[in-house]
């Protein structure tokens, strides 16, 4: 892993994030994903400075379009936003999986979840 993966996975790990589980290092299709929640159907990707390249960024772009035909939403993050505005990167998560869990009422919630969250 990264460090930006670490980060965000010692935030991830044991369901600490809204009471979600994530995986890391998910095989989905023929694809590994960096992080993965299976009852939002959620991928997080954190893309280091290589995914800037041509050929890395074409791969990606096929890798996902395959991934969401299959119903999985993408939210990505670079390297440098974990290292360095890790705030607004968790605040930008929590935006999006709000956002998942009201447009679709079927996701699963941990039974601790603050429903307050949902409200607005």
């Amino acid at each position: 892993m990264t460090s930006g993966e670490v980060i965000l996975w010692n935030i991830l790990k044991d369901n600490k994030f809204l009471g979600f589980d994530f995986d890391r290092q998910r095989c989905i299709d023929n694809y590994i994903v960096d992080f993965y929640c299976k009852d939002l159907m959620l991928v997080i990707e954190v893309d280091g400075t290589y995914h800037t390249y041509e050929e890395t960024f074409v791969k990606d772009e096929i890798r996902q379009t395959k991934l969401e035909s299959l119903g999985v939403k993408f939210m990505r993050f670079t390297e440098a936003e974990m290292k360095h505005d890790i705030v607004n990167v968790m605040r930008a998560l929590e935006d999006g999986i709000i956002e998942l869990i009201k447009r679709d009422s079927s996701v699963n919630l941990p039974k601790d979840f603050d429903m307050s969250l949902l409200v607005g």
